[in-house]
């Protein structure tokens, strides 16, 4: 009888520990939850701010690819000057067009910044490029097709440098393209300029291209030595 009452003594928890032991969980739950509740806004603001980056670094590409492509094309062909107008927050110009159903044909593109819901936006918007007739009046341009670029907060302008190297903050009615674009990057929350600001070189910036060399001496050579006419041929 002394036996089993002794048993039934050890047999289990008893009462007070139990409630050590809920004491202990609740602490250690609300060690854990302070802890997330400090990491997790911080982790929340840092996948933000990488994925900002990310879709900041993909406008950028665009922007580049696009300006870089900008080809010296006039809208009519009595025309003095390449179509190609810029200034700080917008510019438009003429490119082959691209995507993995374009035919070869150029199109007119504008980068612009609007206004969306969220604040400023860089748009790029094209329309194909049509030439008018010498003389005629130029006719508004449809552009559609709208696709984002670069979102609030960050702020894109544009500065144009021909061969004297010198940035201008716009481009329009000259007789050539810029030979560079400069794009600069701004957090307006910040109010800092980034060093994701870039640079486009335009590939194509005249018309035409220069005689090779190897054709000059014999260019001279023929000018020096022409060749005689039927009539003299027979004479001879």
């Amino acid at each position: 009888m002394k036996r089993a009452n002794s048993d039934s003594l050890v047999a289990g928890f008893s009462l007070i520990e139990a409630m050590a032991a809920l004491a202990l969980t609740a602490i250690i739950i609300l060690a854990l939850s302070s802890v997330a509740g400090q990491w997790l806004p911080n982790w929340r603001r840092g996948f933000v701010d990488l994925q900002r980056a990310d879709l900041l670094g993909a406008g950028l590409e665009r922007l580049v690819d696009d300006l870089s492509a900008a080809e010296y094309v006039t809208p009519s062909a009595g025309a003095p000057a390449p179509l190609f107008e810029g200034d700080a927050s917008s510019v438009v110009f003429v490119r082959s067009a691209i995507g993995p159903d374009a035919y070869p044909h150029l199109e007119i593109v504008r980068l612009a910044e609007i206004k969306e819901d969220r604040g400023l936006a860089m748009v790029r918007t094209r329309a194909r490029f049509a030439p008018t007739a010498p003389g005629a009046p130029a006719q508004a341009i449809a552009f559609g097709d709208p696709v984002t670029l670069i979102r609030a907060p960050f702020h894109i302008t544009f500065a144009y440098a021909g061969p004297d190297r010198l940035w201008l903050p716009s481009w329009k009615g000259r007789d050539q393209l810029p030979e560079a674009v400069r794009i600069s990057v701004r957090d307006t929350i910040a109010n800092r300029l980034l060093a994701a600001s870039t640079m486009a070189r335009v590939r194509v910036t005249a018309p035409g291209a220069p005689k090779p060399q190897a054709d000059k001496p014999q260019a001279e050579a023929n000018a020096a030595n022409p060749v005689p006419s039927s009539g003299q041929a027979n004479q001879q």
